[in-house]
């Protein structure tokens, strides 16, 4: 009889987490920030397609759907909170005094 309980698995840095020397490049503020932009529209993509499939019927399930959004849901909110502390950041700077 099999477990219904997965295992844990590790957890792995996501790769817009770079060590000091990729961060040093040119561009590679920019590229960090269109990635996490593309992995939260794919996530909200995901969402709106699950819930296409589940109201059309399609053999959508509701847990699954649920699940889709709320993943969509935890990365925007996440993004938002990175960007409103690159803002805090980028205005901490501006006020310093040279």
């Amino acid at each position: 009889m099999s477990s219904p309980i997965s295992a844990i698995t590790s957890i792995t840095l996501p790769s817009a987490v770079q060590g000091p020397a990729e961060a040093s490049r040119p561009g590679a503020f920019q590229a960090a920030l269109e990635s996490a932009i593309n992995k939260v529209e794919n996530l909200r993509d995901t969402a709106a397609q699950n819930i296409e499939r589940f109201l059309a019927g399609e053999g959508g399930e509701l847990h699954s759907t649920i699940l889709a959004v709320q993943r969509a849901e935890l990365a925007f909110e996440m993004f938002l909170q990175v960007r409103n502390k690159v803002v805090q950041a980028y205005q901490e700077i501006m006020r310093m005094q040279i």
